[in-house]
């Protein structure tokens, strides 16, 4: 079968599944809403601020604080795209049609991809333009130093999140299974890793850790860390490779079933 025809029905199948719809749906409404509560919070509370807290005030990296739970609607879409074929049993059908498996994987990750950047780039965006409304006086320009990149980067991060999800997905296969390995690690684990003292060194290179740091304009005083925004989505970019090789790997050796 020609690629370009497993990619249509790859589009085919993600487009007809309801969940796509509202997971998608969910991570722009959740980002985008949250990013706006917390920037007008800021707002109110920036006089009563420290020195120290002002200069690390970032209004464009507030804007973002939605993707912190928007992002596991990514990640949930991420896992629904890649393991609903297993848990219905359509993965005998789907590789029958296409024995090649690398172009079977391939196809469904680069229309689940596209979807899931167009989605991410519009909501990245709109939190940021809604959030610096909500800022008023403390907002920032798209055209100041940095912004522009830490806008794009938003959009980037959410879709590396959803791919890293995808290949965590074709390893493990069963949609529960990663959900509940992939929830808590970036909801939880993550987080205690990063903000305690002993693990933080660790922490700092997890990917969603790692990634975020390429929506920050402002580097706050205390930062430590020892890659700057593009370096720090580029070991994110490092954990999705690792997580695609080791679906694709598993997929080539397994049984579908």
């Amino acid at each position: 079968m020609a690629v370009t025809q497993v990619v249509r029905s790859e589009w085919t199948k993600i487009r007809s599944v309801a969940s796509t719809v509202w997971t998608l749906s969910l991570a722009v409404v959740v980002t985008i809403a949250l990013g706006m509560l917390i920037s007008a919070l800021s707002k109110a509370e920036f006089d009563s601020l420290g020195e120290r807290e002002r200069l690390s005030f970032d209004p464009t990296f507030i804007s973002f604080a939605g993707m912190s739970l928007g992002q596991l609607a990514m990640i949930v879409f991420g896992v629904l795209v890649v393991s609903n074929e297993y848990s219905t049993g359509m993965i005998r059908a789907s590789l029958a049609a296409v024995p090649q498996r690398g172009t079977f994987l391939f196809s469904k990750l680069a229309v689940a991809t596209a979807l899931a950047l167009v989605v991410a780039m519009a909501t990245s965006f709109a939190a940021f333009f809604l959030g610096q409304v909500m800022l008023g006086e403390h907002k920032a320009s798209i055209g100041d130093p940095g912004v522009l990149r830490a806008v794009i980067g938003g959009g980037l991060y959410m879709t590396l999140i959803a791919l890293f999800s995808m290949g965590v997905a074709a390893m493990l296969r069963s949609p529960m299974l990663s959900l509940g390995i992939l929830m808590p690690f970036f909801f939880l684990i993550s987080n205690i890793l990063g903000n305690v003292d002993a693990t933080k060194k660790v922490g700092q290179f997890l990917p969603d850790q790692a990634g975020s740091k390429i929506m920050q304009v402002v580097t706050p005083v205390d930062d430590e860390t020892p890659y700057g925004p593009w370096g720090g989505l580029g070991i994110m970019a490092l954990w999705v490779i690792a997580a695609l090789i080791g679906g694709y790997v598993l997929l080539k050796r397994r049984d579908a079933q």
